[in-house]
Protein backbone atom coordinates (compact mmCIF):
# COMPACT_ATOMS: atom_id res chain seq x y z
CA UNK A 1 0.00 0.00 0.00
CA UNK A 2 1.55 3.57 -0.73
CA UNK A 3 1.92 5.79 2.07
CA UNK A 4 -0.46 8.45 3.31
CA UNK A 5 -0.61 11.73 1.41
CA UNK A 6 1.11 14.57 3.95
CA UNK A 7 -0.62 17.96 3.05
CA UNK A 8 2.65 19.12 4.23
CA UNK A 9 5.65 19.17 2.48
CA UNK A 10 9.09 18.51 4.18
CA UNK A 11 12.57 20.41 3.18
CA UNK A 12 13.49 17.70 0.27
CA UNK A 13 10.10 17.92 -1.55
CA UNK A 14 9.90 21.55 -1.25
CA UNK A 15 13.75 21.51 -2.80
CA UNK A 16 12.19 19.20 -5.49
CA UNK A 17 9.34 21.50 -6.29
CA UNK A 18 11.61 24.28 -6.95
CA UNK A 19 14.01 22.12 -9.22
CA UNK A 20 11.24 21.09 -11.08
CA UNK A 21 9.98 24.95 -11.73
CA UNK A 22 13.35 26.08 -12.23
CA UNK A 23 14.06 22.88 -15.36
CA UNK A 24 10.20 23.62 -16.51
CA UNK A 25 11.26 27.17 -16.37
CA UNK A 26 13.96 27.13 -18.15
CA UNK A 27 12.03 26.01 -21.25
CA UNK A 28 10.60 29.27 -22.36
CA UNK A 29 14.30 30.16 -23.30
CA UNK A 30 14.84 27.03 -25.16
CA UNK A 31 11.28 26.96 -26.64
CA UNK A 32 12.45 30.39 -28.05
CA UNK A 33 15.11 28.76 -29.93
CA UNK A 34 13.27 25.94 -31.13
CA UNK A 35 10.31 27.99 -33.01
CA UNK A 36 13.10 30.32 -35.16
CA UNK A 37 13.13 26.98 -37.17
CA UNK A 38 10.52 24.16 -35.75
CA UNK A 39 6.97 24.70 -36.32
CA UNK A 40 5.37 24.24 -32.55
CA UNK A 41 3.90 20.57 -32.60
CA UNK A 42 6.89 19.25 -34.72
CA UNK A 43 9.58 21.04 -31.86
CA UNK A 44 6.38 18.99 -29.47
CA UNK A 45 7.12 15.96 -31.03
CA UNK A 46 11.06 15.82 -31.21
CA UNK A 47 11.31 16.78 -27.34
CA UNK A 48 8.75 14.16 -26.34
CA UNK A 49 10.07 11.76 -28.32
CA UNK A 50 13.48 11.63 -27.48
CA UNK A 51 12.74 12.45 -24.15
CA UNK A 52 10.89 8.59 -24.24
CA UNK A 53 14.43 7.22 -25.63
CA UNK A 54 16.37 8.79 -22.82
CA UNK A 55 14.21 7.69 -20.25
CA UNK A 56 13.71 4.21 -21.49
CA UNK A 57 17.80 3.82 -21.36
CA UNK A 58 17.67 5.06 -17.70
CA UNK A 59 15.04 2.52 -17.21
CA UNK A 60 17.47 -0.06 -19.09
CA UNK A 61 20.28 1.00 -16.76
CA UNK A 62 18.81 0.61 -13.58
CA UNK A 63 17.04 -2.80 -14.92
CA UNK A 64 13.85 -2.10 -14.24
CA UNK A 65 10.71 -4.25 -15.12
CA UNK A 66 9.69 -3.58 -18.60
CA UNK A 67 5.47 -3.03 -18.63
CA UNK A 68 3.54 -5.67 -20.37
CA UNK A 69 0.18 -5.59 -18.72
CA UNK A 70 -1.67 -4.15 -21.25
CA UNK A 71 -3.69 -2.24 -18.58
CA UNK A 72 -0.55 -0.52 -17.41
CA UNK A 73 -0.42 0.47 -21.65
CA UNK A 74 -4.02 1.68 -21.11
CA UNK A 75 -3.50 4.06 -18.19
CA UNK A 76 -0.14 5.38 -19.78
CA UNK A 77 -2.49 6.24 -22.77
CA UNK A 78 -4.89 8.48 -20.30
CA UNK A 79 -1.92 9.74 -19.12
CA UNK A 80 -0.28 10.79 -22.41
CA UNK A 81 -3.47 12.45 -23.82
CA UNK A 82 -3.99 14.02 -20.24
CA UNK A 83 -0.23 15.48 -19.78
CA UNK A 84 0.81 15.77 -23.33
CA UNK A 85 -0.82 15.56 -26.19
CA UNK A 86 -4.34 17.89 -25.35
CA UNK A 87 -2.38 20.20 -23.16
CA UNK A 88 0.46 20.79 -25.50
CA UNK A 89 -1.67 21.36 -28.64
CA UNK A 90 -4.28 23.41 -26.91
CA UNK A 91 -1.77 25.81 -25.77
CA UNK A 92 -0.31 25.89 -29.51
CA UNK A 93 -3.41 27.02 -30.76
CA UNK A 94 -4.37 29.15 -28.38
CA UNK A 95 -1.28 30.99 -28.83
CA UNK A 96 -1.93 31.53 -32.72
CA UNK A 97 -4.37 34.02 -31.02
CA UNK A 98 -3.65 35.63 -27.25
CA UNK A 99 -0.29 36.30 -25.62
CA UNK A 100 2.06 34.51 -24.12
CA UNK A 101 1.35 36.48 -20.92
CA UNK A 102 -2.63 35.76 -20.78
CA UNK A 103 -2.00 32.10 -21.69
CA UNK A 104 0.49 32.04 -18.68
CA UNK A 105 -2.25 33.67 -16.45
CA UNK A 106 -4.90 31.01 -17.66
CA UNK A 107 -2.27 28.31 -17.38
CA UNK A 108 -1.96 28.93 -13.63
CA UNK A 109 -5.39 28.38 -12.84
CA UNK A 110 -4.13 24.78 -12.82
CA UNK A 111 -3.94 24.59 -9.06
CA UNK A 112 -7.48 25.98 -8.81
CA UNK A 113 -8.47 23.18 -10.85
CA UNK A 114 -6.74 20.99 -8.79
CA UNK A 115 -8.09 21.78 -5.47
CA UNK A 116 -11.86 21.27 -6.78
CA UNK A 117 -10.83 17.70 -8.65
CA UNK A 118 -8.62 16.09 -5.47
CA UNK A 119 -10.78 17.55 -3.30
CA UNK A 120 -14.06 15.74 -4.83
CA UNK A 121 -12.16 12.09 -5.53
CA UNK A 122 -8.88 11.45 -3.16
CA UNK A 123 -9.74 10.47 0.38
CA UNK A 124 -6.45 12.16 1.65
CA UNK A 125 -6.63 15.80 -0.41
CA UNK A 126 -10.30 17.33 0.81
CA UNK A 127 -11.11 20.35 0.13
CA UNK A 128 -10.19 23.22 3.11
CA UNK A 129 -10.31 26.73 3.36
CA UNK A 130 -6.60 27.59 3.20
CA UNK A 131 -5.81 25.31 0.45
CA UNK A 132 -8.61 27.63 -1.61
CA UNK A 133 -6.67 30.92 -0.24
CA UNK A 134 -3.52 29.60 -0.72
CA UNK A 135 -4.48 28.97 -4.67
CA UNK A 136 -6.25 32.13 -5.13
CA UNK A 137 -3.38 33.96 -3.63
CA UNK A 138 -1.01 32.00 -5.92
CA UNK A 139 -3.03 32.79 -9.17
CA UNK A 140 -3.48 36.59 -7.79
CA UNK A 141 0.15 36.89 -7.71
CA UNK A 142 0.84 35.46 -11.10
CA UNK A 143 -1.47 38.17 -12.87
CA UNK A 144 0.40 41.05 -10.70
CA UNK A 145 3.70 39.24 -11.71
CA UNK A 146 2.98 38.93 -15.69
CA UNK A 147 0.92 42.24 -15.26
CA UNK A 148 -2.97 42.83 -15.00
CA UNK A 149 -2.34 44.49 -18.34
CA UNK A 150 -2.32 40.86 -20.05
CA UNK A 151 -5.79 40.71 -18.92
CA UNK A 152 -6.81 43.13 -21.30
CA UNK A 153 -7.36 40.68 -23.72
CA UNK A 154 -9.80 39.00 -21.89
CA UNK A 155 -13.07 38.06 -24.00
CA UNK A 156 -11.67 38.56 -27.20
CA UNK A 157 -10.78 35.42 -29.38
CA UNK A 158 -12.93 33.18 -26.18
CA UNK A 159 -12.06 30.27 -28.09
CA UNK A 160 -8.55 30.51 -27.75
CA UNK A 161 -8.79 31.44 -23.96
CA UNK A 162 -10.79 28.59 -23.77
CA UNK A 163 -8.72 26.31 -24.96
CA UNK A 164 -5.65 27.18 -22.71
CA UNK A 165 -8.39 26.78 -20.06
CA UNK A 166 -9.09 23.55 -21.30
CA UNK A 167 -5.35 22.42 -20.87
CA UNK A 168 -5.07 23.42 -17.44
CA UNK A 169 -7.79 21.47 -16.53
CA UNK A 170 -5.95 18.62 -18.19
CA UNK A 171 -2.71 18.87 -16.34
CA UNK A 172 -5.26 19.13 -13.13
CA UNK A 173 -7.25 16.03 -14.49
CA UNK A 174 -3.58 14.38 -14.98
CA UNK A 175 -2.29 15.20 -11.83
CA UNK A 176 -5.18 13.52 -9.77
CA UNK A 177 -5.41 10.48 -12.37
CA UNK A 178 -1.62 9.62 -11.82
CA UNK A 179 -2.23 9.01 -8.12
CA UNK A 180 -3.30 5.53 -9.00
CA UNK A 181 0.11 4.70 -10.17
CA UNK A 182 1.13 4.74 -6.35
CA UNK A 183 -1.02 1.81 -6.06
CA UNK A 184 0.58 -0.14 -8.81
CA UNK A 185 4.58 0.13 -7.33
CA UNK A 186 5.38 1.40 -10.60
CA UNK A 187 8.87 3.04 -10.64
CA UNK A 188 8.88 6.82 -11.65
CA UNK A 189 11.29 6.32 -14.55
CA UNK A 190 9.07 3.49 -15.81
CA UNK A 191 5.75 5.50 -15.78
CA UNK A 192 7.29 8.69 -17.84
CA UNK A 193 8.75 6.89 -20.33
CA UNK A 194 5.09 4.77 -20.91
CA UNK A 195 3.83 8.26 -20.98
CA UNK A 196 5.57 9.75 -23.30
CA UNK A 197 6.53 7.07 -25.59
CA UNK A 198 2.86 6.72 -25.97
CA UNK A 199 2.25 10.57 -26.27
CA UNK A 200 4.93 10.50 -29.25
CA UNK A 201 3.33 7.83 -31.60
CA UNK A 202 -0.02 10.34 -31.02
CA UNK A 203 1.56 13.19 -31.84
CA UNK A 204 2.77 11.60 -35.18
CA UNK A 205 -0.44 11.91 -37.51
CA UNK A 206 -0.94 14.76 -35.72
CA UNK A 207 2.55 16.86 -36.44
CA UNK A 208 2.24 15.02 -40.50
CA UNK A 209 -1.54 16.53 -40.39
CA UNK A 210 -0.12 20.46 -39.33
CA UNK A 211 3.10 20.78 -39.54
CA UNK A 212 3.99 18.65 -42.67
CA UNK A 213 7.21 18.26 -41.32
CA UNK A 214 9.01 16.45 -44.61
CA UNK A 215 9.06 19.79 -46.34
CA UNK A 216 10.63 21.72 -44.03
CA UNK A 217 14.91 22.17 -43.94
CA UNK A 218 17.41 20.42 -41.99
CA UNK A 219 17.48 22.81 -38.51
CA UNK A 220 20.61 23.95 -37.50
CA UNK A 221 23.11 22.89 -34.41
CA UNK A 222 21.63 25.44 -32.22
CA UNK A 223 18.27 24.65 -32.47
CA UNK A 224 18.86 20.40 -31.88
CA UNK A 225 20.88 21.23 -28.74
CA UNK A 226 17.70 23.16 -27.58
CA UNK A 227 15.26 20.36 -28.15
CA UNK A 228 17.58 17.78 -26.77
CA UNK A 229 18.07 20.15 -23.87
CA UNK A 230 14.20 20.41 -23.47
CA UNK A 231 14.07 16.29 -24.14
CA UNK A 232 16.56 15.59 -21.25
CA UNK A 233 15.65 18.79 -18.64
CA UNK A 234 11.72 19.59 -18.89
CA UNK A 235 10.53 16.05 -19.98
CA UNK A 236 12.95 13.48 -18.65
CA UNK A 237 14.17 14.60 -15.57
CA UNK A 238 11.64 16.47 -15.42
CA UNK A 239 9.28 13.92 -15.11
CA UNK A 240 11.07 11.95 -12.47
CA UNK A 241 10.22 14.41 -9.92
CA UNK A 242 7.12 15.02 -11.29
CA UNK A 243 6.15 11.30 -10.32
CA UNK A 244 8.45 11.15 -7.21
CA UNK A 245 6.49 14.40 -5.66
CA UNK A 246 3.03 13.13 -6.61
CA UNK A 247 3.50 9.76 -4.90
CA UNK A 248 4.84 11.88 -1.65
CA UNK A 249 2.91 15.30 -1.56
CA UNK A 250 0.10 14.48 -3.66
CA UNK A 251 -1.97 16.57 -6.60
CA UNK A 252 -2.48 19.48 -5.01
CA UNK A 253 1.03 20.22 -3.75
CA UNK A 254 2.47 19.38 -7.27
CA UNK A 255 0.39 21.46 -8.65
CA UNK A 256 1.80 24.29 -6.70
CA UNK A 257 4.64 24.51 -9.38
CA UNK A 258 2.76 26.22 -11.92
CA UNK A 259 2.86 29.02 -9.53
CA UNK A 260 6.98 28.73 -9.32
CA UNK A 261 7.24 28.38 -12.79
CA UNK A 262 6.68 32.44 -13.47
CA UNK A 263 9.27 33.15 -10.86
CA UNK A 264 11.67 30.70 -11.85
CA UNK A 265 11.68 32.07 -15.80
CA UNK A 266 11.73 35.63 -14.17
CA UNK A 267 15.10 34.94 -12.51
CA UNK A 268 16.93 32.66 -14.73
CA UNK A 269 16.16 35.75 -17.03
CA UNK A 270 17.97 38.10 -14.28
CA UNK A 271 20.83 35.67 -13.76
CA UNK A 272 21.81 34.74 -17.52
CA UNK A 273 19.88 37.50 -19.65
CA UNK A 274 21.16 40.77 -17.32
CA UNK A 275 17.04 41.54 -17.35
CA UNK A 276 15.73 43.69 -14.23
CA UNK A 277 13.20 43.05 -11.66
CA UNK A 278 10.46 45.23 -11.73
CA UNK A 279 8.71 45.89 -7.96
CA UNK A 280 5.46 44.66 -9.04
CA UNK A 281 7.26 41.30 -10.16
CA UNK A 282 8.60 41.21 -6.56
CA UNK A 283 5.46 42.26 -4.96
CA UNK A 284 3.82 39.04 -7.27
CA UNK A 285 6.52 36.49 -5.80
CA UNK A 286 5.91 37.76 -2.19
CA UNK A 287 2.27 37.14 -3.01
CA UNK A 288 3.52 33.39 -4.24
CA UNK A 289 4.96 33.01 -1.33
CA UNK A 290 2.35 33.92 1.02
CA UNK A 291 -0.52 31.28 -1.18
CA UNK A 292 2.50 28.57 -0.56
CA UNK A 293 2.50 29.23 3.04
CA UNK A 294 -0.93 29.07 3.48
CA UNK A 295 -1.27 25.84 1.52
CA UNK A 296 1.47 24.10 3.56
CA UNK A 297 0.31 25.04 6.50
CA UNK A 298 2.73 24.79 9.11
CA UNK A 299 3.78 28.39 9.51
CA UNK A 300 -0.17 29.51 9.74
CA UNK A 301 -0.58 27.02 12.52
CA UNK A 302 2.34 28.33 14.58
CA UNK A 303 1.48 32.04 14.29
CA UNK A 304 -2.01 31.03 15.27
CA UNK A 305 -0.55 28.57 18.10
CA UNK A 306 1.38 31.96 19.17
CA UNK A 307 -1.79 34.20 19.20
Amino acid sequence: MPSAISSSMNKTQWALLGLLSLLWGCSFFLVEITLRELPPLTGVYLRVSLAAMTLWLYVAWRRFPLPRDPKLWRIFAVMAVLNNVLPFSAIVWGQVYITSSLAAILNATTPLFTVILAGAVLADEKITTRKVVGVICGFASVTVMIGPSALRGMGSDLWAQLAVLGAAACYAAATVYDRRLGKLALPPATAAAGQTTVASLMLIPLVIWVDQPLSLSVPSATTWVAVFALAILSIAIAYLIYFRLLAEAGATNLALVTFLIPVSAMLLGVVFLAEQLSLIQVAGMLLIALGLTAIDGRLWQWFTRKH
